[in-house]
């Protein structure tokens, strides 16, 4: 198992902000989005949306670019590249939307 899915069984699978950062990828899966656009959307508090992404950031699942209000989020290479495992890491660990 690679590296990147082991970190993607850990962030999505095996803690308790599983369902909120899949939902986060999901998202920026269909179109990049600042933290007020993600919290509306997911109707979630700013600080919940910034707590993710912080650490989706930190483990190359997302990126930024842009500064304060205008930054914007796009799922990195990387992550487009496994979008298929993560749909298996999904449905593995029973993670309901």
């Amino acid at each position: 198992m690679q590296n990147f899915e082991k970190m993607l069984w850990w962030l999505i699978g095996g803690t308790r902000g599983g369902k909120n950062r899949l939902r986060i990828i999901m998202a920026l899966d269909n179109r990049p989005m600042n933290a007020n656009n993600l919290a509306e959307e997911l109707d979630l508090d700013y600080k919940t949306i910034m707590h993710h992404i912080e650490l989706m950031e930190e483990h190359n699942v997302v990126n930024s670019m842009g500064d304060g209000y205008g930054k914007n989020y796009f799922l990195t290479d990387q992550m487009e590249e496994n979008k298929g495992r993560l749909e298996e890491i999904k449905e593995k660990a029973g993670v309901q939307l």
